[in-house]
């Protein structure tokens, strides 16, 4: 005879799926881990397939123990719009993984894995940026985030565009001097940014190796560059600035409340980026408290699950503990 799992936790970001299935008692009953989810690129239908590779490895290994998953929390990479997380809470709930389906952007499990209420702000920068804040009464704040058009800078696929701007406009005589023009096709074993342009345009360097560019124009920026630094300054102003909005809307700005840094870019700890991040933060909310986020996300949707179903402390501290 099995048991009824409490919660499906699903974390999914653009290049991997993490699931685990929780128990009644807070006790994880198994893991999977999957590919990226990318309904933008492959669409809703072949996105959620490769979703259900983890889901079904999941409800596999806890084999006969289970008889029923009770709720799917799903915390999905490109869930950017609320239109976004119900039409693909539809299609969660018409895989028939569990009674009920809650569906909500990535970053809310960024959030909840570090925080022991779901009280706080947390601002993501890996390869874009984003920002989400949770209240105790339910009151959520977030952005678009889908680029450009919805106002974002930042991230590390923007830091790397915004470098090789300056740097191709510096090297051709449009822009201002920067060590940005060696430091950049070095990185690649080219001698000039041309050669950089030239590669990037014909191929030779792939699209998807920008994003190695991003380390790059820090270590710039920490042997002084002025360029380079006011990249990282600016990427340290819409830090700032999204925290404090999100904490504005939620009545926050003036209560000691936890501010969270998560992603590659921030986890990665740049001595100029933290410290202006800090400065700045405590300008507009002296009580902020931030941490960086060292949990797994995963972990963030298992409790955003277990606060759905209203489960007592008890239980969300043994998951947490799971994970400790």
């Amino acid at each position: 005879m099995g048991v009824n799992a409490s919660v499906l936790a699903v974390d999914a970001g653009n290049s991997k799926t993490d699931v685990a299935l929780i128990g009644e008692d807070g006790s994880v009953l198994s893991t999977a881990r999957g590919g990226g989810f990318q309904p933008p690129v492959v669409g809703v239908r072949a996105a959620v397939d490769a979703l259900a590779v983890a889901v079904t490895q999941a409800l596999a290994r806890a084999g006969e123990h289970v008889d029923g998953v009770r709720h799917v929390s799903a915390c999905l990479a490109n869930a950017d719009l609320p239109v976004e997380e119900a039409e693909l809470a539809k299609a969660l709930l018409g895989r028939g993984w569990g009674r009920t389906v809650e569906v909500r952007n990535d970053t809310f499990a960024i959030l909840r894995a570090g925080v022991d209420e779901p009280r706080g702000v947390a601002v993501v920068c890996g390869a874009g940026i984003n920002c989400v804040g949770m209240g105790p009464d339910g009151r959520t704040a977030r952005f678009p985030a889908i680029g450009r058009i919805s106002g974002d800078w930042g991230g590390g696929s923007g830091l790397a565009e915004e470098a090789l701007w300056f740097a191709a406009r510096a090297e051709d005589g449009r822009g201002e001097p920067t060590e940005l023009v060696r430091t950049l096709p070095g990185h690649f074993g080219l001698g000039s940014m041309y050669e950089l342009i030239e590669a990037l345009h014909r191929g030779r360097v792939p699209q998807e190796a920008r994003h190695e560019l991003t380390p790059v124009l820090f270590a710039t920026s920490a042997a002084g560059d002025p360029v380079a630094s006011a990249l990282v300054d600016r990427l340290a102003d819409e830090v700032v600035a999204m925290a404090s909005v999100a904490l504005g809307r939620l009545g926050l700005l003036d209560e000691e409340v936890p501010v969270l840094l998560g992603g590659s870019v921030l986890a990665a700890r740049h001595p100029r980026l933290d410290e202006r991040i800090g400065a700045l933060l405590a300008a507009r909310a002296p009580k902020a408290v931030i941490r960086v986020v060292a949990q797994p996300p995963v972990l963030g949707a298992g409790l955003l699950g277990l606060d759905h179903l209203g489960a007592p402390p008890g239980v969300r501290n043994r998951l947490r503990a799971h994970y400790a």
